[in-house]
């Protein structure tokens, strides 16, 4: 990746300052907005390397993004203070501010501060609310209002999750002229580009306490790795390991068991919670493992809930296969419970295996790897707007009140999980079924089955489209 110089920034683009205290992630939305065309400016006066600015684009929108230091407090002459006159620097010549605070650590008293301090600089403000993802970060996405900056946009830099809502914040400051119909083509098509080599298999292995969760990675590994035994809750950390399936990289994540809140009162039972749960979080597939000889119960259907909230792709293998009874009946079973139970989402993968014995082990990486690439596929644009065309012919948008919803396009913004927008008039009107109704077809249509799915509906202006 080449530095550039000065000279490679237009001085006259409008500038988008990434603001905000330390840790919040400030450096992920910067790398997320600057992508493959990073072109970090340093070394030059007045810009150390607290504050970087690059090349950055959202959709049609050009602008330079600048990354500035944490904001702290501090004396003019300490190095908090220092950090605090680049951060100064780089607002005084913002077009728009971003204020970035943790959706999961809540509003802090030095997110209340910068607020303030913000306000009185004057320029636009954008609140953004990163690391958005999941259930646990509903109640710090709600506190955002406190500022009194507007609406928290709930954001994930990490995972590119929210960024159409940032792009509708952010293009009433960031207008630019129309330009040739040419280039919107190749603007709608850019999202075709080939997704990048993955990486290790992240796969999670979680369930409750001794469904056999490090007999089966012991299984899989082929050595006593990890600690097992017949009392529930030997593990109690999660542990990464890094190994090869058919030469595929692979890093596994062993668990503490979930128990249900009411019985996790111990602190080293709420820590071991905690741990699961950032385990998933940092998964890409998540085996949602259980004993066959217990069947399904109501705690295994939250956890594969929570996981599904996260976005991450879920398979649920039934283990202890080998010594299940009626298993027919029990498969057939726990398959109704799961597409009663997980209503929003059909068709989880459920296997059965054995880590006793290995028998259907090397199913379950099997389709782990193949969960992961539809979990991660991007849709080209043709094909998308063909589905989106068929679906509208299918089912037409309801007419409230006798004035009808016109849907305009549709685009994917994300991967991992897939993310869909749909830009049209009078979206507020939809009922909510008509958005199910979509996800199902997307689901059904475009191979996205047992996968989470977010969609969401926006009126106003179309990234795609510049006229």
């Amino acid at each position: 990746m080449s530095m550039t110089s000065v000279l490679d920034i237009d001085p006259d683009a409008p500038r988008v300052a990434i603001v905000g205290r330390p840790n919040v992630g400030k450096s992920t939305l910067f790398n997320r907005l600057v992508g493959k065309r990073l072109a970090l400016v340093d070394d030059q006066p007045g810009v150390t390397r607290d504050r970087r600015e690059g090349r950055a684009s959202l959709f049609d929108l050009d602008f330079v993004a600048v990354d500035t230091a944490g904001f702290e407090d501090g004396s003019d002459e300490s190095l908090s203070g220092r950090m605090r006159a680049q951060t100064e620097a780089a607002v005084g010549r913002a077009t728009v501010a971003v204020l970035v605070y943790d959706a999961r650590a809540g509003i802090t008293p030095l997110d209340r501060h910068f607020a303030g301090w913000l306000r009185r600089r004057g320029v636009p403000l954008v609140l953004v609310a990163n690391k958005a993802e999941g259930l646990q970060a509903e109640a710090g996405l709600n506190e955002g209002h406190e500022l009194g900056l507007g609406e928290p946009i709930g954001l994930s830099a990490e995972h590119g999750l929210g960024l159409a809502d940032l792009y509708q914040a952010l293009a009433p400051h960031l207008e630019k002229e129309p330009e040739a119909e040419a280039e919107v083509a190749e603007l709608a098509e850019s999202d075709d580009a080939p997704e990048p080599p993955p990486g290790p298999l992240k796969i999670a292995i979680v369930g409750r306490p001794n469904a056999g969760k490090s007999t089966l990675i012991n299984r899989l590994l082929g050595e006593q790795r990890l600690v097992t035994g017949p009392e529930a809750g030997i593990t109690r950390d999660s542990i990464a390991i890094d190994w090869e399936f058919d030469g595929q990289p692979v890093r596994l994540v062993d668990t503490a068991g979930l128990r249900k809140r009411a019985r996790v009162t111990e602190k080293l039972e709420k820590l071991s919670a905690a741990d699961t749960k950032l385990a998933v979080d940092f998964a890409e597939v998540v085996v949602l493992l259980l004993d066959a000889t217990q069947g399904l119960e109501s705690q295994d259907l939250r956890i594969a809930d929570m996981v599904l909230s996260e976005g991450r792709a879920l398979i649920i293998a039934l283990n202890k296969w080998d010594v299940a009874a009626d298993q027919s009946r029990l498969f057939n079973g726990v398959r109704k419970a799961l597409d009663e139970g997980l209503s929003q989402i059909k068709g989880v993968p459920l296997l059965t295996c054995s880590g006793a014995t290995g028998k259907g082990l090397d199913t379950l990486m099997k389709v782990a790897f193949e969960t992961r690439q539809r979990w991660s596929r991007r849709v080209p644009t043709s094909a998308l707007n063909r589905w989106f065309e068929a679906a509208l012919s299918r089912n037409p948008p309801p007419a409230p009140g006798g004035i009808r919803i016109k849907l305009r396009y549709a685009t994917q913004v994300a991967t991992r999980p897939p993310t869909f927008v749909v830009f049209g008039n009078r979206t507020d009107a939809l009922p909510a079924s008509y958005g199910r109704f979509l996800t199902n077809s997307l689901a059904a249509d475009l191979d996205f089955g047992g996968l989470p799915i977010r969609l969401s509906f926006r009126g106003g202006r179309n990234p795609f489209n510049k006229g």
